[in-house]
């Protein structure tokens, strides 16, 4: 599955020109932009699984700083601020990761 049989390349693009310049990236724009906001809850799932690059059910703070590139392997890398930012407001247990339901209730919030 690819992130472009959920969301449109289009809308794609448009995301990720928005925050094309360093510390320019907001999530909650960014999932807007991409369209993410107006998926199902089970979309929202299986668009976690694609940004799960190493499989483990969680996202790191190493995959995260390739957020972007997931999209579109052209974009930028993550700036370490907004890398730790964007952990911060997805963790809710604090354990350095995001899950798929803190995944989810970011999203969808």
């Amino acid at each position: 599955m690819s992130l472009t049989s959920i969301l449109s390349a289009e809308a794609i693009e448009n995301a990720i020109k928005d925050c094309q310049a360093p510390e320019s990236f907001t999530y909650k724009k960014f999932f807007q932009l991409c369209g993410l906001t107006k998926k199902s809850p089970q979309e929202v799932k299986d668009v976690f699984g694609i940004l799960d690059n190493d499989g483990s059910g969680f996202i790191e703070e190493e995959e995260l700083k390739f957020f972007l590139q997931r999209f579109s392997p052209g974009a930028r890398l993550l700036t370490d601020k907004e890398t730790k930012s964007f952990l911060s407001a997805a963790d809710d247990d604090n354990d350095g990761k995001i899950g798929v339901d803190e995944f989810q209730a970011m999203v969808l919030s």
